[in-house]
């Protein structure tokens, strides 16, 4: 290596660590926080006993297309846990009401036809007390929903009580649906537009069929939309409708109004259409919620610990090896500039967040990349020793030092890919960290390390004076003839 080339890999390897995490900084890209660190909420969600392990990952990656769905979550993490366990959590969730339904909504969803309804408030009761046998709505009675028999089901206000028959159809007979702003009518409202399998479009067809049999008016023309045992509508079919065609399946849409919270509802609706229903139930055992104050405060304490750490081990560095700490105190801020632009990469593109967990893999990680220095450095106090010239034993003890650096960090790198495979939760974050950490360690030493050292061996700091290389390197071991012959050697 040469003086100009050292030069140009130093100035290249400290603008792209340095110029990347400035350029990312002044865009107002940050590393998207965890649960721990920014709050938000966790719940935990258990199965029956019995459950299959093939049903839980169903579920799990369901749950995670509907909460994704939502937007304002930052990955979500969404595990399986023991035998019948799925533990949610949900960092930077603002609507915690609207996640936890998205979470734990099992998507039943069923088409049935309406027999009546009945207001469930005793002032508000139709004049005739026509209320079902068994039925009263005035207790709010619970109900359970079974598509193969005739129930009692309440709307989703809770105003209205319907008598409903056995599907026609269910969620099965779906494909896609999404949520869209109708220009149709006065103010335009928002609806859901359903698409159906082959043999369900003709399901639904047969069903308006008969629905469309019923004068205006009466009730049983009504079509009940039902998702987890709740009336989300009951549209009646047209007049228009003729009793022998049906109605077209492809030009079906789900009503679901103009208040201000119609396009979240619309939204929430496509979005358990689509993905589908959760293959079995679960019931919700623990929430635990996080405050953002708490978050943060925990996200200072981890930066705090992080920063004395340096500051600590930068004054042992310059202490013990006087000018070579410089190099490694320089290189600290370039590894460290490196570690934080991926995260905040990742981040950006693929929602990765950094926990607490992830700052502790920062921070050991710190261990790691001065243990690298301190082998390198070690080596040429090894190699000075033994009668080598001070600037021929930085140039030579690199290529072993370097041999042992790759070790270390391999042995460390599968430690870390092995316990992000196997580990869940934030685990999963203290793995993530320490490897980037661990690629970029190898990284710094050969590009940044090694050219900067040649440098500092080919400047005044080399020799001379108590802060000087040579001053840290102690004495040499081998008579001033022998050392003569290893210069020449070398």
């Amino acid at each position: 290596m040469n003086k100009r080339r050292a030069i140009i890999t130093v100035l290249i390897t400290v603008g792209i660590a340095w110029g990347s995490l400035g350029a990312m900084l002044a865009a107002g890209w940050a590393p998207k926080l965890g649960l721990d660190l920014q709050g938000g909420f966790a719940v935990t969600l258990v199965a029956p006993e019995g459950t299959e392990a093939s049903t839980l990952d169903t579920a799990a990656e369901i749950m995670r297309r509907r909460i994704e769905n939502l937007g304002g979550v930052q990955e979500p993490e969404i595990a399986v846990v023991g035998d019948r366990a799925i533990v949610v959590q949900l960092p930077g969730v603002t609507d915690r009401d609207r996640a936890l339904q998205a979470v734990g909504t099992t998507g039943e969803l069923s088409f049935r036809p309406v027999n009546g309804e009945y207001l469930t408030s005793p002032a508000l009761e139709d004049p005739d007390g026509d209320h079902p046998d068994g039925l009263d709505p005035a207790t709010g009675i619970t109900m359970v929903d079974d598509v193969t028999v005739r129930a009692y089901l309440y709307d989703q206000d809770e105003i209205f009580v319907y008598d409903v028959d056995p599907a026609f159809l269910t969620g099965a007979d779906i494909t896609n649906a999404k949520a869209q702003f109708s220009q149709g009518g006065v103010s335009g409202q928002w609806v859901v537009v359903p698409e159906f399998t082959a043999e369900g479009g003709e399901k639904f067809r047969e069903a308006t069929k008969v629905l469309a049999g019923y004068p205006s008016g009466d009730p049983r023309r009504q079509l009940a939309i039902v998702v987890d045992g709740v009336v989300f509508s009951a549209p009646a079919v047209a007049e228009d409708v003729s009793p022998t065609e049906g109605l077209d399946p492809k030009s079906v849409v789900i009503t679901v109004g103009t208040s201000g919270e119609a396009q979240q509802e619309a939204e929430d609706l496509a979005a358990i259409l689509r993905y589908g229903a959760l293959p079995t139930t679960f019931e919700r055992e623990r929430v635990e919620s996080v405050s953002a104050t708490l978050g943060a405060e925990s996200l200072k304490a981890g930066l705090l610990a992080g920063l004395i750490g340096l500051l600590i081990v930068a004054g042992y560095m310059l202490i013990y090896y006087r000018s070579l700490g410089i190099v490694s105190f320089i290189g600290l801020t370039v590894f460290g500039s490196l570690v934080l632009s991926v995260i905040i990469l990742l981040g950006q593109t693929q929602g990765t967040t950094l926990t607490l967990a992830g700052v502790t893999g920062v921070i050991v990680s710190i261990g790691i990349t001065l243990d690298s220095y301190v082998v390198y450095f070690e080596r040429i106090k090894e190699e000075h020793r033994n009668g080598r010239g001070l600037r021929q034993s930085i140039a030579h003890a690199f290529d072993t030092a370097f041999r042992t650096m790759v070790t270390g960090d391999t042995v460390t790198l599968l430690g870390a890919a092995l316990l992000y495979m196997l580990a869940i939760g934030q685990v999963k974050g203290f793995a993530l960290t320490l490897g980037i950490a661990t690629v970029v360690d190898l990284f710094v030493a050969y590009f940044y390390t090694r050219p900067m050292t040649y440098l500092f061996g080919r400047s005044p700091l080399c020799e001379g004076g108590v802060f000087s290389i040579e001053g840290a390197m102690g004495k040499s071991s081998v008579d001033p003839a022998d050392a003569e012959l290893i210069e020449v050697d070398a």
